[in-house]
């Protein structure tokens, strides 16, 4: 840590072999050589051995260079939940020198084409219970290769066809599509292994994976990861966190999914690394099938969330479980409360260490240390990492003092694709990337985040932003003006309500959900409709959200006082 009287600047220790790197697959080829035998990944009862998933990888890399015209650079959406693909399909593509796009599986047809347009993806590998929505936007989008994949297909016969046939028959889960250039996964796997792939040098500055994050223009912004980023937090994940784990001995459950940063990093990128055995749960929300999942596991590490340790710790077949192997918990995504990491502790007889990061940050920026946490915090710095608050007029303000966290280091972002301006709104031209989270630096080297960006809303630890939602509700021909705030709730830690002035009395709450649901994931849709006269504005004419939340969180206050 170094510091002045007055502008303290916490910093993690150096940063440990980042020297032996060039790019992700250069950890990748050492990772499957050293482990070869270990198991890496398991979904629904089938394991990949680290040897399988640099040969499959290998295949799928030899089909996009055989069978496509792709070069390196060009970007391929993976469009998948937690199976043994997506694992498969990250490191063939980034095999192949091709950027991954993860894209949510939730997703509606608009914010696909968005995403798809926007990243100027050519190629996709969607799971065929979301095709149908792919062939309605195709032709919206640059994508020329198209591959299908089943949710069972990397699992053996007979259990593949099995597993397959319940989901599209008995559960009916795989609408109708036709997409006659669509290549069956399988089919490409068997193509590509009857070829030699060409291992593709790529560069730590070069543009790994394109992570999209909400943005003030209410439009996801792609955010540039390069090799540096992913390989530097991968590193400090190490670091960080390997005090309390074994190299190539875990076996870590990983409920959450694995496009989003936390899981893609964490468990894609950092368990891999390390040795360890990732257990992909494809569908956390089904927490009978999830806890039946766990009872013949002898897991030692699990990666979660508040809302989630909070539904598991309210079951009873959770709390029969045996718990004797776990030491590790690591919570993300969202403020991980006291209350949560108690009783989880009370239950598995294991802590929770709280760590904290952005999209933007690959995501790490710090951790608590296992052997010393400080519930409350988000830990301290890892490694090669500087954070500082500063106040409105960017001085950086002393220990104790709430202001804007701003962070450096090699884990931060090249910058947002295609959106220099928005980039240099977050971005000094020293390297700080001012987070717009209000954290207080403490004396002791720990950071407590005190408020969140000012408009965000926070579902089950994903974000949510406004303008995204009040730009839907906007198009409906009955709405005048709308404003989308968060509201507390006890299960997901906030839930969206919106404000409308409706054009006539006709308009009510539930046609408005169901304008929203045909155009926005389920998590953003909103929970709460409240119908006004009018808005509260500023002079100029502005919607005053931050009034509207004061509102409910006195409504709120008031409640819990009678």
């Amino acid at each position: 840590m170094s510091e002045h009287a007055s502008a303290p600047i916490l910093t993690g220790p150096e940063l440990e072999g980042m020297e032996d790197y060039r790019s992700v697959m250069d950890v990748f080829h050492a990772a499957v050589k050293r482990f070869a035998d270990n198991p890496a990944f398991s979904c629904m009862g089938q394991t990949l051995s680290f040897a399988e998933l640099d040969r499959l990888s290998a295949d799928f890399a030899a089909w996009l260079q055989h069978e496509t015209e792709l070069k390196p650079g060009d970007r391929i959406a993976i469009q998948l939940p937690n199976v043994l693909q997506f694992p498969v399909a990250v490191f063939g593509a980034m095999r192949a020198g091709l950027v991954v796009v993860n894209t949510n599986p939730l997703y509606t047809e608009r914010e696909m084409a968005h995403q798809f347009k926007d990243s100027g993806a050519r190629a996709i590998l969607i799971l065929a219970n979301m095709a149908d929505k792919l062939e309605k936007v195709l032709d919206r989008t640059d994508i020329e290769h198209v591959l299908v994949t089943e949710l069972g297909d990397l699992h053996g016969f007979p259990k593949r066809q099995l597993i397959n046939a319940v989901v599209k028959y008995v559960k009916k889960m795989v609408p109708a599509y036709s997409l006659p250039m669509a290549v069956p996964f399988r089919q490409a796997l068997k193509a590509g292994a009857a070829r030699k792939h060409r291992e593709v040098e790529r560069e730590l500055d070069d543009i790994a994976a394109l992570q999209y994050t909400g943005g003030t223009t209410g439009l996801p912004k792609g955010t540039m990861l390069t090799h540096r980023n992913l390989v530097a937090n991968m590193l400090q994940a190490r670091q960080a966190i390997g005090p309390g784990l074994h190299e190539g001995k875990e076996v870590v459950i990983a409920p959450l999914p694995v496009y989003h940063i936390y899981t893609f990093t964490v468990n894609c990128l950092f368990l891999m690394e390390t040795g360890n055995h990732s257990v992909l749960i494809t569908n956390p929300r089904d927490l009978d099938n999830f806890v039946k999942e766990l009872k013949g596991l002898r897991f030692t590490g699990f990666i979660g969330l508040n809302t989630l340790f909070n539904a598991l710790c309210n079951r009873e077949d959770f709390r029969s479980l045996d718990f004797s192997k776990l030491h590790l918990t690591i919570s993300g995504g969202m403020a991980l409360t006291k209350a949560a990491a108690q009783r989880w502790e009370e239950i598995t007889g294991c802590p929770i260490a709280e760590g904290y990061g952005l999209t933007e940050t690959s995501p790490i920026v710090s951790f608590n240390p296992i052997d010393a946490i400080q519930l409350g915090t988000i830990g301290k710095p890892v490694a090669a990492t500087s954070v500082k608050v500063v106040d409105v007029d960017d001085k950086a303000l002393p220990f104790g003092e709430p202001g804007e966290l701003c962070v450096k280091g090699p884990q931060v972002m090249k910058g947002y694709w295609n959106r220099d301006e928005e980039t240099a709104k977050v971005m000094s031209d020293d390297g700080w990337f001012h987070t717009g989270d209000i954290a207080v630096l403490q004396d002791d080297g720990y950071i407590r985040i005190v408020d969140r960006k000012k408009d965000m809303i926070l579902v089950s630890g994903f974000n949510v932003y406004p303008n995204e939602i009040e730009d839907v509700v906007a198009a409906h021909p009955g709405v005048l003006e709308s404003a989308a705030v968060g509201i507390p709730d006890e299960n997901s830690g906030e839930v969206i309500k919106l404000f409308v002035v409706a054009k006539d009395d006709s308009l009510d709450a539930e046609t408005l959900r169901d304008w929203c649901k045909k155009e926005l994931t389920a998590y953003k849709v909103p929970k709460v409709v409240e119908f006004r006269d009018e808005l509260p504005k500023t002079n100029v004419g502005k919607v005053l959200r931050r009034q509207l939340r004061d509102e409910e969180v006195q409504k709120t206050q008031k409640a819990e006082e009678v």
